[in-house]
C-alpha cells in the first residue's frame, strides 16, 4: 500500500507534546494487537500523534520473535483447556504470560523523532515501572542482562518491544494481582528458574488497578516529557492504514 502524504495533526499534537491515553480495561490480545498496528501506521504516516494504552488481557501466552516453543511446558491444547490462548508475536523476547490482574502498557511513540534508541527505550520503560511501584512501597530494580523489573530476585514486570521505522509497539507488563500459577506452565522469558512475583504477593494486598494505572501514567508522562490526553476506546481506529504496519 502506498502511504499518503502526512496530514497535519489536529491541534498540532506533536509540538504540544501530547500523547493520547486509552484505559479500556480488559481487551482481547488480538484486538489490542490490531489497535497497535493501526496506531503505529497512522503515526508513521503523520495522520495521528503518539498513543498509549493501559489495559488487561484475558489469559494469553505470547512468544516473541526469538521465542522457542520448547519454553511452553505444556501443549497449546492443554493451555487452551485452562482457558489461555497461545500467540506468536513480533516483539522482542521469548515467552511470557498476560492475564487479568496484570497491567499492560503499549506505547506507540515516535522514537526516531525523540532521538531514543531501542536499548534506551527499554531502560526508560523499566524506569517508569520502578518509579510507579515505589509509590506503593515496593523497591524494584534492574538486573543486568535481564530486561524487566525485579524484586529480591523475582520478576515483577516484563518488557518486550518492537521498533519499526522508528515507531514503537508492544511494551511492558506489570503483575499487580496476577494469578502467578500461570507462569508455572512456561519458562518465563526463556530463562530457567525465574520466579514471578506481583504487587499482591509483595504487599499482602494488591493496590486497586486504577491506582496503579494512575501511577504508571504519571511516571510515563514525566519520563517522556509529555501531556497525556484521555481518549475513548470506541473512537474511530485508522483501519485503512493497518495494512502498512510492519
Amino acid at each position: 500500500m502506498t502511504l499518503q502524504a502526512p496530514a497535519r495533526l489536529a491541534h498540532d499534537e506533536r509540538s504540544e507534546g501530547v500523547v493520547r491515553l486509552w484505559r479500556p480495561g480488559l481487551v482481547d490480545y488480538h484486538a489490542a494487537l490490531e489497535w497497535q498496528q493501526a496506531r503505529a501506521a497512522a503515526l508513521y504516516a503523520g495522520s495521528e500523534g503518539e498513543a498509549l494504552v493501559l489495559l488487561e488481557h484475558p489469559p494469553v501466552y505470547t512468544l516473541g520473535a526469538r521465542g522457542n516453543d520448547s519454553n511452553l511446558l505444556v501443549t497449546p491444547q492443554a493451555l487452551a483447556a485452562f482457558g489461555a490462548q497461545v500467540v506468536h508475536t513480533d516483539r522482542g523476547g521469548d515467552v511470557t504470560f498476560h492475564g487479568p490482574g496484570q497491567l499492560v502498557a503499549y506505547p506507540i511513540l515516535d522514537l526516531r523523532g525523540r532521538g531514543i534508541g531501542a536499548a534506551a527505550y527499554v531502560r526508560a520503560l523499566e524506569a517508569i515501572m520502578i518509579e510507579a511501584v515505589a509509590r506503593f512501597g515496593v523497591r524494584a530494580e534492574r538486573v543486568r542482562g535481564r530486561p524487566g523489573v525485579w524484586v529480591g530476585g523475582a520478576k515483577l514486570a516484563a518488557v518486550g518491544v518492537r521498533v519499526s521505522r522508528g515507531v514503537s509497539r508492544h511494551g511492558l507488563a506489570l503483575n499487580v494481582s496476577t494469578d502467578l500459577e500461570w507462569f508455572a506452565r512456561i519458562v518465563p522469558c526463556g530463562i530457567p528458574d525465574i520466579e514471578a512475583t506481583s504487587l499482591q504477593r509483595l504487599l499482602g494486598e494488591a493496590p486497586p488497578m486504577h491506582k496503579v494505572e494512575d501511577a504508571l501514567a504519571e511516571s510515563f508522562a514525566r519520563e517522556f516529557g509529555c501531556r497525556l490526553e484521555p481518549a475513548s476506546w470506541d473512537a474511530p481506529t485508522p483501519t485503512a492504514l493497518a495494512g502498512v504496519a510492519s
